[in-house]
């Protein structure tokens, strides 16, 4: 990736370059993350490039430009355009039932509280999956009598040996959250969204990836697995030890990390069975960002056309049916982030109003992150793109994304 003169895309190198100090001395030096890479792309050039740390802490391998990244819930915005790329086609209407082309959905029932549940009013729709107010939710959240019935049914666990078929076979037996349309929750929904892909297409969901995104776009080093000759460049994964947040070593360790994957034993370097449109992927930054600057580009890059430019319009304004925020349907806060002022599209959360969202950016950017502290977004209005890819497991340890977003925008001058 060649980074240009940030001048000509308005902006001030020497502002951009506060980028990876503030990460290097806040977070790697002291431990905090293994390595951290930060890319800022605007007008269409890349004007900050910048990786520090390591992919490797064990090893001492170094993290650079094309280490291969966990991806995580970076993968729901590829699935949602997959499903945006039939819905074009005229495969499905977004007020469809989900279940006129998935049964097993047809007869889920609200939970009530204690045990039990009952019918619901009206049926999950396709639009109800891709903005995440279907009613379904995520074992791994810990909050509810239904996210434990997850964790019991191992739904939505990425070592799952099942396929996604036989995932919403499990979905069958389970309760709503709530009624759907009502409320919003981070949940499964875009596992549902990748299975529909393939019932739609005809074609697995890593098939139908390869085809319709991967390759139109050149994304070379994006897939569900680690092959062989990306192993070397493939990253670990870690959680921090106990007090690690206060940037010290802990119980006798020399580091506050503790790696949970391995890249030389980890189950990425395997096919999986089940191909998680919500958090199967690994790639790379130049990757993800050919997929972001094909979003700015209203579904367009290097002459190859994935979307049509209403589409990303219509996929990137605000899909909550209070008309309002996050906050308004439920949901206050999501990982390290209030939700004041953070409407959802179709695969996207979308800014509504930066002052009520204690951040900097604009109005209409769209953004998503992974599990692994990995964050973009994509601002139209001032044709910027944001990425932040690291690999420490809970999003919630540290406020990357708003400190990434602060550092980004700070550096804007024309």
């Amino acid at each position: 990736m060649q980074v240009e003169d940030p001048a000509k895309a308005g902006m001030a190198a020497d502002r951009l370059d506060r980028i990876e100090p503030y990460f290097r001395a806040r977070y790697v030096e002291d431990e905090r993350l293994p390595g951290v890479l930060t890319a800022v792309a605007r007008r269409g050039q890349l004007v900050h490039l910048a990786a520090s740390g390591r992919r490797d802490v064990e090893r001492d391998l170094p993290l650079t430009a094309d280490t291969v990244f966990r991806l995580y819930s970076m993968t729901k915005p590829v699935t949602s355009v997959a499903l945006m790329q039939l819905y074009e086609q005229g495969a499905f209407q977004l007020d469809d039932p989900a279940s006129r082309y998935l049964p097993e959905l047809a007869d889920c029932g609200v939970h009530v509280p204690g045990g039990g549940r009952v019918a619901a009013e009206g049926p999950i729709t396709i639009q109800h999956l891709l903005s995440h107010t279907s009613g379904l939710t995520y074992g791994f959240l810990n909050e509810t009598e239904v996210d434990a019935l997850y964790r019991d049914k191992g739904v939505g666990d990425l070592n799952a040996r099942g396929d996604l078929a036989s995932m919403m076979t499990a979905l069958a037996d389970l309760p709503l959250l709530f009624e759907p349309g009502t409320r919003w929750n981070y949940s499964v929904s875009t596992d549902v969204c990748g299975r529909l892909v393939e019932v739609l297409s005809g074609e697995g969901l890593d098939e139908y990836f390869a085809a319709h995104i991967f390759e139109p776009l050149g994304m070379v080093d994006t897939g569900f697995s680690v092959r062989p000759d990306q192993q070397d460049r493939f990253a670990a994964c870690y959680v921090p030890h106990q007090g690690a947040a206060l940037g010290r070593p802990v119980d006798g360790s020399r580091r506050g990390l503790h790696r949970i994957d391995d890249p030389e034993t980890s189950s990425y370097l395997e096919p999986p069975a089940f191909l998680s449109g919500g958090g199967g992927l690994v790639g790379t930054a130049a990757d993800y960002l050919r997929f972001c600057t094909m979003l700015l580009n209203k579904g367009e890059l290097d002459g190859a056309r994935v979307l049509g430019r209403k589409t990303v319009d219509y996929m990137t304004v605000n899909h909550l049916s209070s008309g309002g925020d996050l906050t308004s349907m439920g949901r206050p806060r999501f990982s390290e982030t209030s939700y004041d002022g953070i409407g959802f599209g179709l695969g996207f959360s979308v800014m509504l109003d930066p002052a009520r969202a204690h951040v900097m950016g604009s109005a209409g950017e769209f953004a998503w992150g992974g599990a692994a502290s990995t964050m973009f977004w994509v601002d139209p209005a001032e044709e910027l793109i944001g990425l932040l890819l690291t690999q420490l497991i809970p999003s919630a340890t540290y406020p990357l994304r708003r400190e990434m977003k602060v550092l980004a925008y700070q550096a804007l001058v024309d």
